[in-house]
């Protein structure tokens, strides 16, 4: 059976090259809002920390008409470390818009997306977007595209994908670069290349097939599993099987369908193959579950997902501190939160060995901290350890994982950055200049280099530098690497800080603390100088004497400290130091908070 009135596609891309932008003019000239209606940018970014961030962190479907027929749209995060989300949607759709930059190109995540795409055999659409930018190089920027589906061993076919021209933010879609956008007739063109190029969906109508892609919350009906139907039908009502990741076949019943229309679930009777569906009523099911006939059970194929190449060790937070802003702050409500995470998110792994502290591996560093945020926001007081790659044995020899790295810098940047990568066991691949006085370098590194270099990386090229990196296989380990040259101050005991006694220790190094916080022994206040670690009493007082000179104490200006963020925070810390992350607060400390319990380096 062959379902003409429907179509399965997905948006995929690198980050930031317009991807939740066309969703918003797709929904609009699709007629899914009113036409006095207010609606924000980016609609489909309805998480918090998306909107904050400017990216797509949870992959999101929605659905237009046109002409009659239904288009199933799924938005997929830009980032590599969200890479889980983009491989187990792309289950659920028959074909895919590649989006690529006007000026910047393909890019690593374009490499990405696009082989797990190839993979699959989706026929993909090329959207050339951001066409009105002044350093727009359309031409080359196809030929490149074209060179990187070579590179992937496309075939024949899959060389032959249609091109279309746009300006997201308009909500203009061209067949030609040349046509003027007052001639343009907005998202139309795009409408009917996705009709024309993507297939409808097949599929027998006898046993029952659904792949379970996705797992929401719904506060009346429970638990809903979303997929796609690849056989059969699906009623409110039916008893049907759930098979599970052991192969289990679980009896259970159908008490609520959904479909999608635009940004609404609409309840519905009764759904057919093609369709992607949002079930309610089936209590343990999970990401790659199969829901089937009870009859005659016919499991489809799990979604399989890159291994994790990055841990960190969440354990509860032991400060003088603890308790004292979070509302969940006991291992058992760790663990929780972290098995409920597993539900959800098929990129990230748990070790729960040991019962205080859980070693959770995911894709990468910016994967975690928003882990990290999202437990923070909702009253979890946690401390997290220096983020570690994961190596393994291949072949009796220690590998560890290496990332493509492609950096984007003005020219009078390469050398600085060039000998920084060097340090990092850095290996360059290709250097071209794209003129307009960049140049965009490609290095082979290990995962474990780039710990701590994105933050290096901005204050070397003054904030111009653009880093993108994509995991790319395992290689020999290659033997020690330095990571922070400079040592912490920590302070000797708790109080609160002082300007005296800050402005005496700015010639030390770099404070990341301001003045009158409340402070306690073993917590790290700021960046020496030196390579040592080095113990100082930040709450010391200005000793009262009987001589006063009007405005003496009005000459101390402190220099203003360098607050850091999460990422910035897991950047910096070493082996023996900890983050301490509560719904108010980040603070770094001593893994041993008293100092005549931490080891002496040695000389």
């Amino acid at each position: 059976m062959q379902r003409n009135d429907i179509r399965n596609i997905a948006i995929i891309a690198h980050v930031d090259h317009g991807k939740t932008t066309l969703v918003d003019g797709l929904l609009r000239q699709g007629g899914i809002f009113r036409s006095n209606e207010r609606v924000q940018e980016r609609v489909m970014d309805n998480i918090d920390l998306e909107r904050e961030r400017g990216i797509t962190i949870m992959a999101k479907n929605t659905a237009v008409e046109y002409n009659g027929v239904k288009i199933n749209i799924v938005d997929t995060p830009g980032h590599a470390d969200f890479g889980g989300e983009v491989e187990r949607t792309l289950k659920m759709v028959d074909g895919v818009l590649l989006m690529v930059d006007a000026s910047e190109g393909p890019l690593p995540q374009t490499r990405f997306v696009l082989k797990k795409a190839l993979e699959l055999s989706l026929p993909p659409v090329l959207v050339i977007n951001k066409i009105d930018r002044a350093d727009a190089r359309i031409q080359e920027v196809l030929n490149e595209v074209y060179d990187l589906f070579i590179d992937l061993d496309a075939t024949e076919q899959q060389l032959e994908f249609p091109i279309i021209y746009t300006n997201a933010k308009k909500g203009i879609a061209k067949m030609n670069a040349d046509t003027p956008d007052d001639d343009a007739d907005g998202l139309r063109p795009l409408f009917e290349i996705i009709l024309n190029t993507v297939k409808p969906p097949e599929g027998n109508t006898d046993v029952l097939q659904l792949l379970v892609t996705n797992i929401d919350y719904n506060d009346y009906v429970g638990r809903l599993a979303i997929g796609r139907i690849f056989a059969g039908t699906v009623k409110v009502g039916d008893t049907v099987a759930m098979v599970n990741i052991n192969g289990e076949s679980i009896r259970t019943k159908v008490s609520s369908l959904y479909i999608f229309q635009g940004l609404d679930r609409v309840d519905v009777k009764e759904a057919s193959v093609g369709e992607i569906v949002a079930l309610a009523g089936i209590e343990g099911i999970n990401i790659g579950d199969t829901i089937t006939d009870i009859e005659d059970p016919r499991p489809l194929p799990r979604i399989k997902v890159d291994e994790p190449t990055i841990s960190m060790v969440f354990s509860i937070n032991t400060s003088p501190f603890s308790g004292r802003e979070g509302k969940y702050v006991t291992s058992r409500n760790l663990r929780e939160r972290l098995e409920k995470e597993l539900l959800y998110n098929v990129a990230i792994k748990v070790d729960f060995d040991n019962p205080d502290s859980f070693k959770v591996m995911g894709r990468g560093e910016l994967q975690l901290a928003i882990l990290i945020e999202m437990m923070r926001r909702e009253g979890y007081e946690l401390a997290v350890s220096m983020p570690e790659t994961i190596t393994k044995s291949i072949d009796g020899i220690l590998s560890e994982p290496f990332e493509l790295l492609v950096i984007d810098v003005p020219e009078d940047y390469v050398g600085v950055v060039t000998q920084k990568i060097g340090m990092r066991k850095g290996r360059m691949q290709k250097m071209q200049n794209n003129g307009h006085g960049r140049v965009r370098l490609e290095f082979r590194i290990p995962s474990r280099g780039l710990i701590g270099f994105r933050t290096q990386f901005l204050t070397d090229t003054k904030g111009t530098g653009l880093l993108n990196h994509l995991f790319d296989g395992y290689e020999p380990w290659c033997g020690p690497m330095s990571k922070r040259q400079t040592g912490a101050l920590v302070a000797d005991r708790a109080g609160r800080t002082t300007p005296y006694a800050l402005f005496h220790l700015q010639p030390r190094g770099t404070l990341i603390i301001p003045e009158n916080i409340q402070v306690y022994e073993g917590m790290i206040i700021g960046e020496n100088s030196r390579e040592n670690d080095l113990d100082v009493n930040v709450t010391k007082e200005k000793k009262l004497t009987n001589m006063r000179a009007s405005g003496s104490d009005d000459l101390i200006q402190l220099i203003p400290p360098k607050l850091m963020n999460l990422e910035q925070a897991l950047e910096f810390i070493k082996e023996d130091e900890l983050v301490e992350i509560t719904p108010q607060s980040i603070r770094l400390r001593k893994r041993v908070l008293e100092s005549n319990k931490r080891p002496k380096p040695q000389k």
